[in-house]
């Protein structure tokens, strides 16, 4: 007989399975608790769910967790977990430990199909979306293994990114649910403003997203504008840049935060010149979107042709930003030591898409120029 893993459900979709059970759904919250609270998956061990009830989950349902295949502690104290999700594919969870947050990247694929140029994960190609179990068993294993390894009885994870494998939305199905239950005061509590779901551009389930389960957004924006956006984020030719910032600003009258964040990984020779940085001034200011710039320092990879931009570039970049007041920051780089880093997440994954080969046509990135009067674009090898 076929169980169901209670980890896909919501508290909603779990009271629901409570009924069809014969139960009240004041039983789907205590077993909630029990589930994502104390990261109980015996239901031996719920005592104050009535005997009856225990009997019947024991044959009709399962916690189940996903299979650890390994484990790497950086030497900043990042952690990366490697998980089977069957089939030959694995995904990768990133927990990292600061001073006033604990933050988990959590994977929404196994691989990803938009396939941007700077991304490990999508020369991995694109095998299947995870289930709302997969996505929130990550989170699950999380946190209860790093109570123990830490020794400590309060929540270690106060922060939960959708940026690890996949694109997010194009798994909404799964994504809400799973969305739901880390904002749950019954599962894990966490606040709107701490869970983050970055995106390479999906128009319109950033607006079904607004509506139905708003949380910090991030927009993955690399460039300034849309002939090199095509090269280096290829679902841009579908959802351009002046779509995309309608829909952000959309999105802002129903977000927990006032601002987007525009996370924008920093190419050598390719999108880190003055003049792009002046050219995202002119497009955010002509969208009238309120937002932060993340500048991503590259984790090069040899796959994919390019280099990361020198560190004085970085900052005169930056500079261009903040002078213009615009909120910029620069991401630290955590986790490079074990390939945790951002852009680095890879698993392992049974291409369906042929990402290898469609990537390597795509080794040669055309540099648009910034600026509107320049006339003839350059091709530079990467």
């Amino acid at each position: 007989m076929t169980t169901a893993n209670l980890l896909d459900f919501d508290l909603e979709g779990l009271a629901a399975f409570c009924e069809r059970l014969g139960e009240k759904r004041f039983r789907a919250t205590q077993l909630f608790r029990w589930i994502h609270q104390r990261g109980a998956s015996d239901f031996a061990q719920m005592t104050d769910l009535a005997k009856s009830l225990r009997e019947k989950l024991a044959t009709t349902a399962r916690v189940e967790a996903l299979p650890v295949i390994t484990q790497h502690e950086s030497a900043d104290g990042t952690i990366k977990w490697l998980f089977d999700v069957g089939d030959g594919n694995a995904v990768e969870a990133v927990f990292i430990p600061e001073d006033d947050r604990g933050t988990l990247c959590v994977s929404s694929q196994a691989g990803c199909a938009v396939g941007c140029r700077f991304c490990s994960t999508g020369h991995q190609g694109f095998s299947r979306n995870l289930t709302t179990g997969e996505i929130t068993a990550q989170l699950w294993f999380a946190e209860h293994f790093l109570r123990k390894h830490l020794g400590r009885a309060e929540r270690v994870i106060s922060n939960v990114v959708m940026m690890g494998m996949g694109e997010p939305l194009q798994n909404y199905a799964a994504l809400v649910p799973a969305l739901r239950t880390m904002l749950d005061d019954n599962a894990y509590g966490l606040s709107r403003r701490r869970v983050t779901v970055s995106t390479s551009g999906v128009v319109p389930m950033i607006d079904r997203l607004g509506g139905d389960c708003p949380v910090a957004l991030a927009v993955s924006l690399h460039a300034p504008n849309d002939a090199l956006r095509d090269d280096l984020v290829p679902l841009n030719r579908k959802y351009p840049i002046v779509e995309l910032l309608e829909a952000c600003k959309r999105y802002l009258a129903h977000a927990p935060r006032d601002f987007i964040t525009f996370e924008y990984c920093m190419l050598d020779g390719v999108n880190d010149q003055p003049e792009h940085a002046r050219q995202l001034l002119e497009l955010v200011r002509s969208s009238g979107v309120s937002c932060k710039f993340n500048l991503i320092p590259f984790n090069p990879f040899p796959a994919s042709g390019l280099l990361r931009s020198p560190q004085p570039r970085v900052l005169a970049f930056a500079k261009v930003l903040s002078e213009a007041g615009i909120v910029t920051t620069v991401r630290k780089t955590r986790g490079d030591d074990i390939d945790a880093a951002c852009g680095q997440l890879a698993g392992d994954v049974k291409d369906r898409t042929h990402a290898a080969e469609r990537m390597a046509q795509r080794r040669t990135v055309i540099l648009h120029p910034a600026s509107r009067q320049a006339a003839t674009p350059n091709a530079e090898e990467q």
